[in-house]
């Protein structure tokens, strides 16, 4: 089974009607124990922390057959780039961890929303763990998944999950894009993500 193949497995799996489990942290380097990691984690951050990044929310509507008092699903993002022109790809990055992934996976489809520089308290929201993250956050659906789209935002971008793809300890998630636009703050600055704070 090629990539392509492994990928659509995992999508299938992901959206049957069984719980998800989460998956063990990998091995990401193979160094005995008295041997000096490569690289330290504290720097890794710090290093890679000079490059900015977009920020983003992934959302997406509840599946179908999820308990009925429950909500839409959404995490905030900095790992999200365009792929492909043709065909029309997306791709973010998310934690193996993460407990807003299987419910998107489940759903099949997401929206990205992409912010604009006034919305850092949107994207705190959306980082938070253990809170209802919709609660008095403006949103309608998108026009195909269905997935929240939030007010304000510079953009969005519509999707069906095309492949999932291992990544340490994350998940590289390609979206085939459905329909996209800009929206209301679309003539505005981005939110940026720089050394540890927004700018």
């Amino acid at each position: 089974m090629g990539h392509a193949g492994m990928a659509a497995a995992a999508v299938r799996y992901l959206r049957a009607d069984r719980p998800v489990e989460v998956l063990p942290r990998p091995e990401l380097r193979c160094v005995r124990e008295d041997e000096r990691a490569p690289v330290d984690q504290d720097e890794f951050r710090r290093v890679l922390g000079s490059f900015a990044s977009g920020v983003t929310v992934v959302t997406a509507a509840a599946a179908e057959g999820e308990d009925a008092g429950v909500g839409p699903a959404g995490f905030a993002c900095q790992s999200f780039s365009s792929l492909s022109l043709d065909p029309p790809l997306v791709a973010f990055m998310v934690g193996r961890t993460s407990t807003s992934w299987p419910r998107i996976a489940r759903a099949g489809t997401f929206c990205v929303n992409v912010l604009s520089a006034d919305q850092g308290p949107l994207c705190r929201a959306f980082a938070a763990s253990g809170t209802d993250r919709f609660a008095g956050v403006a949103h309608d659906a998108s026009p195909v998944s269905g997935a929240p789209r939030l007010t304000g935002t510079l953009a969005w971008i519509d999707c069906t999950i095309h492949a999932v793809h291992t990544g340490g300890d994350h998940l590289i998630v390609v979206g085939r894009v459905n329909a996209l636009g800009t929206g209301e703050g679309a003539d505005g600055p981005p939110l940026l993500f720089h050394r540890g704070r927004f700018l």
